[in-house]
């Protein structure tokens, strides 16, 4: 049985037009993952991927996922909440596009619905700006945390394409 899947792509042009989160949380720090450790971004894709269905990496090695950090377009950040990993996001740098996609973002089960979802983009898109880049995009679909359009919409990101798909 497929499931029908709603998925949007956003994107924002320059860090002026991000709307920051004015939730600014005490005992949280966000850190690049420096140096990289592949279990740390195994561990929180299945972790925050079983809740949204993310299955796509869930078959890979790992050689695979030591070839993917080890990227050097790749940056991982933690979010860490009183010394406890919370949650991540990846970022991956097109130089030869001057583009940055976040390609993955999520917060850990206990974490949610805190508004650290909020602080955590804030962070992805500052980052992502840190590099040579022009835009920033994601994607995110109808799987994934029921707040996750409203948050990227919230900090300043447009959509630029949708999509039905089955699954």
């Amino acid at each position: 049985m497929s499931t029908k899947v709603e998925r949007n792509y956003l994107e924002i042009n320059s860090l002026k037009d991000l709307k920051k989160s004015k939730f600014s949380p005490e005992d949280c720090l966000i850190d690049l993952s420096d140096p990289a450790d592949f279990q740390i971004n195994k561990f929180f894709y299945k972790s925050i991927g079983k809740e949204h269905r993310w299955t796509d990496r869930l078959v890979w090695t790992d050689k695979q996922w030591i070839e993917y950090i080890s990227d050097q377009k790749v940056k991982t950040y933690i979010l860490k909440k009183a010394n406890d990993m919370a949650g991540y996001f990846e970022l991956i740098f097109h130089e030869e596009k001057k583009e940055t996609e976040i390609a993955y973002l999520g917060l850990l089960k206990e974490y949610q619905n805190k508004k650290l979802g909020s602080f955590l983009l804030t962070s992805a898109i500052k980052n992502s700006f840190s590099e040579n880049t022009n835009r920033v995009w994601v994607h995110t679909c109808s799987l994934d945390h029921k707040n996750a359009l409203n948050n990227y919409i919230s900090r300043g990101m447009r959509i630029y394409k949708t999509e039905s798909i089955s699954i």
